[in-house]
């Protein structure tokens, strides 16, 4: 059924949340960093079973190359960070309600993982990418929560609408994405989340905002070069 994966995301991020604001501090840290290494190893392994399925691999290294280019050109990683700055000081002196809800909704909202999840459960109704971010999402907001307070809990509505839109907005343009189109762009979209992957299990740290490109790239190499 179409929007699953994000209805799981936001019951995690609620449960999350209620867990960390009553219950949170009892968690060891060092738990929590645990947890989040394994769901990092996981997130790595949907990032290569979604790159790995790719037929065309010249595209693949084409958007990313071209799509990298973009990003920086545009400065997305950057400007991402200066929004969020900016609206976590503009609310900073709102309330511990206020700083959590900014906080977790940036988290959760911005990044590969939201955009490659709900298009993939879009067009293949089989959202893996969105169950694995639930998790990670999940455990992120009871470390929130424990922190910033019950706050935390609202930003599951900008999550169900930010990635239900994107979800819907797919789903009604299925039909001008072929198979390949939506194969590469997986495929793309994979190597992001193996990016991630790397980044939640400390090795490093990649600039996969300016990358985000490279997805929508792919949809036009594909159209252009690839036969689609």
């Amino acid at each position: 059924m179409i929007l699953t994966g994000t209805i799981v995301n936001v019951a995690a991020i609620c449960a999350g949340a209620l867990v960390g604001r009553y219950a949170g501090r009892i968690i060891p840290a060092r738990i929590r960093q645990t947890v989040m290494v394994g769901l990092g190893l996981s997130v790595v392994l949907i990032g290569l079973q979604l790159a790995l399925k790719s037929k065309q691999p010249m595209i693949v290294i084409g958007s990313l190359i071209l799509g990298g280019i973009l990003g920086e050109l545009m400065g997305i990683e950057a400007r991402l960070e200066s929004f969020g700055l900016w609206l976590q000081g503009r609310c900073r002196g709102a309330g511990d309600i206020a700083e959590g809800f900014v906080a977790a909704s940036l988290l959760f909202c911005v990044g590969a993982m939201a955009i490659m999840g709900a298009l993939q459960d879009a067009f293949s109704g089989t959202p893996t990418i969105l169950y694995a971010k639930a998790a990670l999402d999940g455990v992120a907001s009871i470390a929130l929560a424990s922190t910033l307070g019950i706050g935390v809990l609202f930003s599951a509505l900008p999550v169900a609408l930010y990635q239900g839109g994107i979800t819907l907005a797919a789903d009604s343009a299925k039909s001008l994405l072929t198979g390949p189109v939506v194969s590469e762009m997986n495929a793309v979209g994979g190597l992001l989340i193996v990016a991630i992957g790397l980044d939640l299990v400390g090795i490093k740290r990649f600039p996969v905002g300016n990358l985000l490109p490279a997805v929508f790239v792919a949809v036009g190499l594909v159209w252009l070069f690839g036969g689609a």
